[in-house]
């Protein structure tokens, strides 16, 4: 119970952000203030009770490599804020099906031989957190390898917009396996979706009728080069827009409203621009608009929410609770089974720490 062991599904720029933070913040003191990571010590486990059991990719430049240099290979280009020492763990052949677009495909080749024995690894290195980082659109790779993590009975955390925590029938699975489920879409720690999230919630607070809005967003790294692919692309527009659009006590209509990945700009890299612009009506019919830009790096924004729900799940798992984690997802996730204000999703996620924390009694 000491510690959390996690697989990788996508050795990219996020699985790169995600094992240099733990690396990073390894010795971190029990009372540290950490950006983008709720506590230090979260339900009984530290940052550092997170180890990795093998990551898994199907890029010729990355299978077969050690965790800590896969996650520096290219076409990985996030930013480096620390040098990750060799952890003999590997990264293993995976399953392509849709996994791989056109546009990937033009800088990705596979790697020979077949998939690795995912449900074997994953019983024997006693894996008990998956973590799906598979590129936006990979709808049957997705289903595939939840497939696999029920067989072998580990919790999913779907960092991805493939609907699965939020999905009936996929609720029904894990809680027929008696497993838990976290998902779907990682929300990243101040990202353009919580950024339009509050700025909506602040025209609801204070009276101002929203028209219409856009968010236009473009980036540097592989997911926004997968995306020049459209019809990849669909779900993600959903899970931003219902992020977003949940919000609302109303409706705008669809016309007034577009939300979605634009553009690739490769020397951007792991970098994201997001221009947004709400168009309102205050007092007397008046008109309000906002416009504003975010620029932020991609994968380390969500890496320390990845963290809090890989700490999450495992509680979930200790308490051998099933289905969809609905409180851990409302806050860390785009699309989760239930959607609820910001401030009583971290309400929710708090209580729900402080009921399944390590070592407390429950009745």
């Amino acid at each position: 119970m000491s510690k959390v062991r996690v697989a990788i599904i996508g050795v990219g720029n996020c699985a790169s952000s995600l094992v240099q933070g733990i690396h990073y913040y390894r010795n971190a003191r029990e009372g540290d203030i950490i950006p983008g990571i709720m506590h230090t010590r979260l339900g009984g486990y530290h940052i550092n009770d997170i180890e990795f059991t093998f990551g898994i990719d199907i890029d010729k430049n990355k299978v077969g490599k050690d965790l800590a240099e896969a996650i520096y290979t290219k076409p990985n280009n996030t930013y480096k804020f620390c040098d990750v020492p060799k952890m003999n763990i590997p990264v293993v052949r995976g399953m392509t099906h849709d996994g791989l677009g056109y546009y990937l495909s033009q800088i990705i080749q596979k790697a020979p031989g077949p998939t690795a024995d995912i449900i074997g690894l994953l019983r024997e290195t006693k894996t008990d957190v998956v973590v799906n980082f598979l590129p936006v659109g990979s709808e049957e790779a997705t289903k595939w390898y939840v497939e696999q993590i029920l067989t072998a009975r580990c919790a999913l955390i779907n960092c991805i917009p493939v609907f699965i925590a939020s999905e009936k029938y996929w609720q029904k699975r894990f809680v027929e396996k008696g497993l838990p489920v976290m998902g779907d879409d990682i929300k990243s720690q101040v990202g353009a979706t919580i950024l339009h999230r509050v700025l909506v919630n602040l025209f609801n607070d204070r009276g101002v009728k929203l028209e219409r809005t856009s968010q236009l967003n473009v980036g540097g790294n592989t997911d926004f080069l997968n995306m020049l692919e459209r019809s990849r692309l669909a779900s993600k527009k959903v899970s931003k827009t219902r992020a977003v659009t949940s919000q609302l006590q109303y409706d705008i209509g669809d016309e007034n409203i577009y939300i979605g990945p634009s553009d690739y700009v490769a020397w951007l890299k792991d970098r994201k621009w997001a221009h947004m612009r709400l168009e309102g009506r205050t007092f007397g019919d008046v008109p309000l608009n906002i416009e504003l830009k975010l620029e932020v790096w991609d994968s380390p924004n969500s890496a320390g929410v990845v963290i809090d729900a890989i700490r999450c799940a495992k509680l979930a798992l200790d308490s051998k609770l099933s289905g969809a984690i609905v409180e851990p997802s409302s806050y860390f996730f785009k699309s989760p089974p239930v959607q609820f204000p910001d401030y009583v999703c971290r309400e929710k996620t708090e209580k729900f720490i402080k009921k399944y924390s390590r070592g407390k009694k429950r009745k």
